[in-house]
Parts: structure tokens; sequence; C-alpha cells
């Protein structure tokens, strides 16, 4: 079987840090928050106030009228994520490459958006007929087919929902159908769009959500907080990458999953353990020669020390970790896709994002979190971890080139 190296030539993000890739990383350097109160559902709709949304979004800076009336709010996310990523990575899909591309998408709840307005239409508004889109606008399925249209690609493309992990086993699907030869070039990531008034409801009623902000690893931390917007990597052989002169980020080393079979909600140190052992298996990478760990880090009391007691069982305790979820908040489907781009954004840069919001150690979670500003380091190998509710794992190794 074909066995290449993967890089990396393309990333798009929009998150609550900002519209693009430039504005996202200048936040995450600085140690910004994006985490602020809700303005998606009224006021006081839910208990807790505070979100990560994406700002000052508007549809008609991206779309005419009739394209936005066709997709859910995570759809056209991923599709501005996606057009960045593609226009970064300068490949241009001519027809034979077009066949021969892929697209792999994640996301957790799809277009919950249209579901939401749909059933208050049904129930509170006694409305009997639904808009005749809303089954194509909510499909989880929908920002893979509109980017798979944008630029006529026919080759595989699909969406995995893999609740929290769903954007890592999107990327480690893309990587691996890249290395193998089954795809020439794949556009991978994740999506979301989770604030819906139904949707955030059920967030209240799991009691998870942070009444304040997100403070991963901290002992004073009080739980999650939402996040929206969307990431996109270009995938392509290396050695086609650097004979066309590509801008390359950074390679995608391995690619590890595992599942707990433990519990539906309570993490397990043993699953996290067999996922990232995976990844470094996968890509024949020494535990030692990771520098740091983009850390699922939920801010969640029984979360982080779990992830902190996994990570200690493999690597030094000199290993550098970090939530990036403390400035765009906790993205669902999306956080894997995210979290790529800050690892490999860090790992070409030479700086690693702290973890924000931070007020007092934790002996639970013991390592070197990165508190509240970033920091120099130069980092060959880093990963990134995503551990899903339903026990499902999935963690990407990255290398810098």
């Amino acid at each position: 079987m074909t066995s290449r190296r993967v890089a990396v030539t393309g990333i798009g993000v929009i998150s609550a840090l900002g519209p693009t890739r430039a504005e996202f990383w200048d936040a995450l350097k600085a140690g910004r928050s994006a985490i602020r109160p809700m303005t998606l559902v009224p006021e006081g709709s839910v208990r807790f106030q505070n979100g990560a949304e994406v700002p000052d979004y508007r549809e008609s800076d991206h779309f005419d009228e009739k394209e936005s009336a066709l997709l859910d709010r995570f759809a056209q996310f991923a599709l501005i994520a996606a057009r960045e990523a593609v226009a970064n990575s300068g490949i241009a899909f001519d027809e034979a490459l077009k066949e021969n591309s892929a697209i792999v998408t994640g996301s957790c709840v799809g277009g919950k958006t249209t579901e939401d307005e749909g059933f208050r239409g049904l129930y509170e508004l006694k409305n009997m007929r639904f808009p005749p889109l809303s089954i194509p606008k909510a499909m989880a399925n929908a920002g893979a087919s509109r980017i798979s249209l944008e630029y006529g690609i026919t080759g595989p493309v699909y969406t995995i929902s893999t609740a929290c992990s769903s954007a890592n086993h999107a990327i480690g699907q893309a990587f691996w159908m890249v290395r193998n030869g089954t795809a020439e070039v794949a556009i991978a990531g994740g999506s979301e769009a989770p604030f819906s008034l139904g949707l955030l409801k059920a967030w209240e009623a799991m009691r998870v959500i942070s009444p304040d902000t997100c403070r991963p690893f901290s002992r004073d931390r009080r739980g999650m907080i939402l996040g929206e917007g969307a990431a996109m990597l270009v995938l392509e052989p290396l050695d086609r990458a650097r004979a066309r002169g590509a801008r390359i980020w950074g390679e995608i080393a391995g690619f590890g999953m595992s599942s707990d079979a433990h519990h539906l909600t309570q993490p397990s140190a043993q699953g996290a353990m067999r996922a990232m052992r995976a990844a470094l298996c996968d890509g024949s990478v020494a535990p030692d020669a990771i520098g740091y760990i983009n850390a699922h880090g939920t801010g969640t009391p029984i979360n982080d020390p779990t992830e902190v007691e996994a990570i200690r069982a493999i690597f030094s305790e000199n290993i550098l970790i970090s939530s990036t979820k403390s400035m765009h908040g906790h993205a669902l489907g999306a956080a894997g896709a995210i979290e790529a781009a800050a690892t490999l954004l860090a790992l070409d840069h030479g700086v690693i994002p702290p973890t924000a919001n931070f007020t007092e150690p934790d002996p639970a979670c013991d390592l070197d979190v990165i508190p509240n500003a970033a920091r120099q380091a130069q980092v060959e190998y880093a990963l990134s971890n995503s551990f899903a509710f339903g026990g499902l794992n999935a963690v990407l190794a990255f290398r810098k080139l």
C-alpha cells in the first residue's frame, strides 16, 4: 500500500476570536478570551449567560440572499473556513484533481438552528407547514456537500458525527486517505453552530456549563463554555506540496482513536491513553519527542484531572499543555478542527498559546499549563486531543516542517 507523508498547505478558521485565520492567531497568542454574554438567544432564557459566539456575523458578508437561505449557520461557517483554507493553499481543482480529492467534515449537532426554528413554528406558533428545505439545511453533511459544490469535488465526501471528537475523526480519516493514495488532496475539518434555545436548554439540564467563564486546569474551574465556528485544513502529499512550492504549515504525522467502553459522559484516563499511544504509534513518534499537547481541556471538574492523569502516564512532567477552549470556547464537533489549526500555527510560529482565565493551580492538574500568557517555544512534535461524550477519543499528531 502507498504510504506518503502528508502536509497541511491551507488553514481556514472562523471562530469567536474572529472571522479569519490571522485574527484567530492574533487573539490566541495574546491570550485574549472571546467568552462574552450570548446574543443569539433571549437574555435570561437559560441559567448560564456566556458563550463564545462568532462576533458581528452577517450572512450578507459572505453569501447572497438566495444562497444564505439554503444554508444553516453551521454550514455557512464550514464553507467560509473552506474558502479561506483553499485560497491559502493555492490549489486549483482541475477536472482530474476534482475526481481525486476528498472532503471529510465533522459536526456534532448539524443544523440545530434550522431545527429549532421549525419546531418553534410547530409547537409555539402552531404552524403546521415546515419550510421545504428544512431537511437539507439541518442535515449534518450540509457543510461537506456545499463545499463539494463550491469546488466541483466528486471524490469521497462525507461527514462524521462523534460528539466532541467529530472534527479530529474527520481530519484523521482524511489524513489516512491522502497518506494511502485514496485521495490526492483533502479538505477536512469541522463546523458547529449550537446557539439555539432548544439545544442550550438541553445543555443547561446537564449542569456542566460554567456560570462565568472557562478556566481549564484551574482549581476554581466551574465547567465548560459553548463555542461556535469552523476550521478547515487542506491536506496533500508532502512531495506534491514541495514540488509546487506551496507554503507548508506543518505535517500530520499520526492519528489514533479509541473507545472508553466505560460511561456515556464520564471520561476514562485509560481510553485517553490508548488514543494518544495509537497516534504516536501510527506516526512512529516517540513519547519524548512530543513537546506540546493542545489538551481537550474542557474546564469541567472531572475532565481536566482525568486528562492530566492520562498525559502523565505517557509523557514526562516537562510536557507543555494548554487548552485554547479557554479562549474560543468548546465548539463541540468543530473543536478538534479549531484546535488543530491552533496547534499547527503554534508549531509554525514557535509560540505556544496559553490557558487563559487561569487563577490558581490545582494539585490534580500539576503540569505546565502555560497559564494566561503565551510562551516562545520551538517544538517539533505536538498532539491535539479530543475526547467525546460516549467515550470516543481521537488524537492527531503534528510535526513542524
